[in-house]
């Protein structure tokens, strides 16, 4: 199930987005004013997100050119009772990937992010690198200064997420979730198992980026200070 952080300060508006989004099968997270999405951004794990404007705290644009800023680079799509040109241009030139006017229709929004997500989706299907380490999603390869290695099915879907979301601190029952999806048959331990697998490889390929463990919290990809 696809996870949608959902900002909007309109209360009444929340609620019925939330629920039409609920009903069309995402997951989402709703907050209403500009800071606590921008937490939410940098701290848990989205698939889309989805922004008004004009927030309290800080708006929209603010929110999506700082998340840009720290690596983030789920698709976002932006909501705003403005329809004048240049409010949209300035939203798109800080990395939105597409942009609402209200009032608009439930089914328009649902389209644009199943649009957005398909467009997001064909871009992750070729490379995503962190520091000096890429992996090639076609051929399954991580390749670093030192040299290439391939990766098994499992392998390939843990390092892919931790790739796709850089920094970011993921618990242990989301990755289950995300790779593993409802193998009721796995535990927590075969997450440490593939981690294990993915820092060999890591270090075999001359990787400047680590998987680094936070007591009580979960796993996250990181860059090693001071690499290239």
């Amino acid at each position: 199930m696809m996870r949608l952080l959902l900002a909007e300060d309109e209360l009444e508006l929340s609620r019925a987005l939330t629920a039409i989004l609920r009903h069309s099968g995402y997951e989402v997270d709703a907050v209403h004013d500009g800071l606590t999405a921008l937490d939410h951004l940098r701290h848990q794990a989205f698939d889309a997100a989805i922004l008004d404007i004009m927030m309290p705290g800080m708006d929209g644009i603010e929110v999506l050119r700082q998340a840009r800023q720290s690596g983030i680079r789920l698709p976002i799509i932006m909501l705003t009772a403005k329809s004048e040109v240049a409010d949209k241009v300035e939203g798109l030139d800080a990395g939105a990937n597409d942009y609402l006017t209200k009032p608009f229709a439930a089914k328009e929004l649902l389209a644009r992010i199943r649009a957005m997500t398909r467009s997001a989706t064909a871009i992750d299907a070729t490379t995503l690198s962190v520091g000096n380490v890429r992996l090639d999603c076609a051929s399954c390869t991580l390749v670093g200064p030192a040299g290439e290695e391939h990766l098994a099915n499992r392998e390939f879907q843990l390092m892919e997420y931790f790739m796709a979301h850089p920094g970011l601190v993921t618990p242990t029952e989301r990755l289950l979730s995300q790779v593993w999806g409802d193998d009721a048959l796995e535990t927590s331990n075969v997450v440490w198992v593939y981690i294990s697998y993915l820092r060999k490889k890591l270090s075999a390929v001359g990787a400047n980026a680590c998987i680094r463990a936070a007591r009580n919290q979960g796993y996250s990809l990181e860059r090693v200070e001071g690499g290239a």
